[in-house]
C-alpha cells in the first residue's frame, strides 16, 4: 500500500511547488505551498518508516543495491522539501521530489542480502555514513546538471514560461556548493572509518571502491578550494563535481551491481 501512495504524494507535491513557482502571484499560491508541504512531509515520513523496516528486517541490516537507491530517493526528497522553504528554488525542488518518487518502489525487505548482524558498530556507522554521503552528493549532481541547463538556455537567451521554473543562477550555484561541503565532509568520515575497521580489504574486493572514491574526494575538495580561493564557477564548477560524481558512482553503485548481481555477493 505505502510503495503506491508514497509515489503518488510525492508527485503531488512536485506539481504544486513547481505551479506554486510558475503562478507566485495566483490567489490560490499560499494553498498550493501549504498543500505542498504538507503533501512531501507526510511522504518522507512514510518512505522514512517503510525504509526503516526494509533495513531492519529480521532483526538484522540489509543493506541492498534497492535499499540504497531507496535511501538516495528519501535524501533527494527531504532536501527538496527543505529547499522549498526558499520560494526561488521551488522548481529545483520540484524536479527532485520527481526524481525521489520511483525510489520509493525500491523499499523493502530483501532477505536475499544480508549484512550487518555481524558487524561491529563501527562499520555499521561506515555503512550508513556512506550511503548517506552518495545521497547528499546525488543530489548534488542532479542539481549541478540543472545549473548546467540553466546556463546553456541564458546563452541561448531561450526565454518561456519554464524559465520561470529555475532559480537565480548564484542561488542555485549557492545550493551546490552547500551540498558538495556537507556531502565530502561525511564521505571523508566514511572513508575513514572504512580504512580504519574494515579488515582483509584485499578480500573482500573493496580496494577499488576505496581508490575511487578517495579520488572523487580529492576531485571535490579542489571544486571547493576553487570556490573558496578562485571564486570558480560556472561551467568549469559544474563539469568538475560531474567529474567527480562518476568516480564516486563507478566506485559505489559499479561497485554494488557487479558484486550483487554479477557475483552474488555483499558488502557493506
Amino acid at each position: 500500500m505505502f510503495q503506491i501512495t508514497i509515489p503518488f504524494l510525492y508527485l503531488v507535491a512536485a506539481v504544486a511547488f513547481a505551479t506554486s513557482r510558475l503562478q507566485p502571484d495566483s490567489p490560490r499560491v499560499g494553498l498550493m505551498r501549504s498543500g505542498a508541504f504538507l503533501f512531501a512531509i507526510v511522504a518522507v515520513a512514510m518512505h522514512g518508516i517503510t525504509l526503516l523496516d526494509s533495513l531492519t528486517h529480521g532483526g538484522a541490516i540489509h543493506v541492498s543495491l534497492l535499499s540504497s537507491i531507496s535511501l538516495i530517493g528519501l535524501q533527494l526528497a527531504i532536501i527538496g522539501t527543505l529547499a522549498a522553504i526558499d520560494a526561488d528554488l521551488r522548481g529545483v525542488s520540484a524536479g527532485l521530489i520527481v526524481l525521489a518518487a520511483p525510489t520509493a518502489l525500491a523499499t523493502k525487505p530483501d532477505i536475499a542480502v544480508v549484512a550487518g548482524s555481524g558487524l561491529s558498530w563501527q562499520l555499521q556507522t561506515h555503512v550508513f555514513t556512506a550511503m548517506f554521503a552518495y545521497g547528499l552528493l546525488t543530489a548534488g549532481a542532479i542539481v549541478a546538471i540543472y545549473a548546467l541547463v540553466q546556463d546553456r538556455r541564458l546563452q541561448a537567451a531561450r526565454l518561456s514560461v519554464v524559465n520561470q521554473l529555475f532559480a537565480p543562477l548564484e542561488t542555485t550555484e549557492r545550493v551546490l556548493y552547500g551540498v558538495t561541503t556537507i556531502g565530502i565532509t561525511v564521505l571523508a568520515a566514511s572513508i575513514l572509518l572504512g580504512i580504519t575497521f574494515v579488515e582483509n580489504l584485499f578480500a573482500q574486493h573493496l580496494v577499488h571502491k576505496t581508490v575511487l572514491s578517495l579520488l572523487a574526494l580529492i576531485v571535490f575538495g579542489i571544486l571547493l578550494a576553487g570556490r573558496h580561493f578562485a571564486g570558480w564557477r560556472g561551467k568549469r564548477a559544474v563539469y568538475l563535481y560531474l567529474g567527480g560524481f562518476a568516480l564516486l558512482f563507478l566506485g559505489y553503485f559499479g561497485s554494488r551491481v557487479i558484486l550483487e548481481v554479477l557475483l552474488n555477493r555483499s558488502w557493506g
